[in-house]
Parts: structure tokens; C-alpha cells; sequence
């Protein structure tokens, strides 16, 4: 019982009634697919660990959701992989012990996940969207004819830095606090301060 995490058996008797039978069980099929897995808490649901993150799994209020961190590389004879709508888990929505696949099948399925660990296998991140580019508000741009020291600065910021500047202008909710930036920016950026110049710099 070394591998048996405390946590994960409080993170059990916390969920919902129907919920505990089917954690339980398919805690008990991992281990039996991988005697060696590590248990673990992460984002505040139990994950199963060997070599890195392999197989995780969440209890809501009326379903249960169970993840694969290398689905991506991981064949489907079977077909229980079911497409990710961001909702459930990579087998679907599961509300009772019959949604879920035979044991044989996901002990097979257990068993891969782990070996993909083992093998050092590493699926390719998707690189980030390229946020579009922001248009200068024409506030902004009188602002910067009288304030041509913050002008300077800010031409030197870094895209991120000037982002985040722009942001915070085009997000305030009314005139008043638009302009109460405005001004707060100009005193700044005149100094050479990043948006949060407390935490780093442009």
C-alpha cells in the first residue's frame, strides 16, 4: 500500500456517493496495470504518476471524467476514446459503473499510458495563437503628443509590455477610469515602467 496516496482517500470520501465505487475501482485497476505508479493531487484531482504525469481522473456532481496525458499517441482499438468537447474525459461522460469499459480493456489501456512514460515519449505541444495585434486608441495618441518622454519609452517596450498597457486602457469600464489610467500610464511610462514594473521590467 506504499503507492496509495492518504490524500487521494480523502479526496474520495469528499465526492459525490455515486462517484467513490467508480474512483475506487479504476484506482485499483491502475494500480493493477502498474504496480509502481506514484499518487498524486494535482489541480485538485487525483493524477497517477510514473515518470511524469500518465492518467488523471475528476469526480463532478454527475459525472466523472478521466484523462490520458498522452492520448495523442496512444492507439484506440477499442474505440473508447471519445472526442474532447472540453466537457468529460477522454472515455466520455461517466455517470455509472456501465459507462465504463470493460476492466480487461482498460488495464490494456492503463498498461500503454504507463509504457508511454517509461518509453520517454513526449507529445508536440501546439504552439500558441499569435494574439492580433492591438490598434493604438486615438486617445492614446494625443496623450503621447504631450508626453513625448513616455513616447520615447514606450517605443522601446517590448510587444508584450505595450500590450498590457493597452489592455488595461481599452478594458476600463467607463471615461473616468479610462482617463485616471491614461494619466496613470503617462507617469509611468515617462519613468520607464512596464504596466507591472513592481513585478518586472520591459
Amino acid at each position: 500500500m506504499e503507492n496509495y496516496n492518504p490524500k487521494v482517500d480523502e479526496y474520495i470520501a469528499k465526492i459525490p456517493a455515486y462517484a467513490q465505487p467508480i474512483i475506487t475501482h479504476l484506482r485499483e485497476l491502475i494500480h493493477r496495470a502498474e504496480p509502481q505508479v506514484t499518487e498524486v493531487i494535482k489541480w485538485g484531482h487525483p493524477c497517477f504518476d510514473l515518470q511524469g504525469p500518465a492518467i488523471s481522473m475528476a469526480a463532478f456532481k454527475q459525472h466523472i471524467g478521466v484523462n490520458f496525458w498522452k492520448r495523442a499517441l496512444m492507439e484506440d482499438p477499442n474505440g473508447i476514446f471519445k472526442i474532447d468537447d472540453g466537457k468529460a474525459g477522454n472515455l466520455g461522460t461517466i455517470s455509472s459503473p456501465g459507462d465504463l469499459p470493460s476492466d480487461e480493456i482498460l488495464l490494456d489501456y492503463f498498461h500503454r499510458a504507463f509504457e508511454l512514460n517509461r518509453q520517454g515519449l513526449k507529445t508536440e505541444r501546439k504552439p500558441k495563437a499569435a494574439k492580433p495585434e492591438l490598434e493604438v486608441p486615438d486617445y492614446l495618441i494625443e496623450a503621447f503628443k504631450t508626453h513625448t518622454k513616455a513616447l520615447a519609452h514606450f517605443e522601446q517596450f517590448s510587444p508584450s509590455c505595450k500590450r498590457e498597457y493597452l489592455e488595461w486602457l481599452i478594458d476600463a469600464k467607463s471615461e473616468a477610469t479610462r482617463n485616471k489610467r491614461l494619466e496613470q500610464m503617462m507617469e509611468w511610462v515617462s519613468e520607464g515602467k512596464s504596466r507591472n514594473w513592481k513585478y518586472k521590467n520591459c
